[in-house]
């Protein structure tokens, strides 16, 4: 299974224009990362936050309905949301290339 999850790392690393790969238990603590630890803490804390909300307001629109997926884009990156139930996998991308 570890080497599925690094392999599955690697694939999405190898995207034009991936700058990280975070993945964050439900806790909201990175325990895998291609970025450096502040930047994986910053982004987990701050996209956890993001996703539970996100998951509230599909609940409320229509309580049969769950999040599967979340894209966030900005000027400089576009960050690849897809929650599960034990763990949110964080993809960011440069939007300039």
């Amino acid at each position: 299974m570890a080497t599925e999850v690094e392999d599955t790392i690697k694939r999405i690393q190898a995207h034009k224009g991936v700058m990280g790969v975070i993945i964050v238990n439900h806790e909201g603590i990175p325990i895998k990362s291609s970025l450096d630890n502040a930047t994986s803490v910053l982004y987990s804390g701050l996209i956890g936050q993001l996703t539970e909300k996100a998951k509230n307001v599909v609940r409320e629109m229509d309580t049969t309905n769950e999040l599967t997926f979340l894209r966030l884009r900005s000027r400089r990156h576009e960050i690849l949301i897809a929650p599960d139930r034990e763990f949110i996998l964080i993809v960011i991308q440069n939007t300039s290339d």
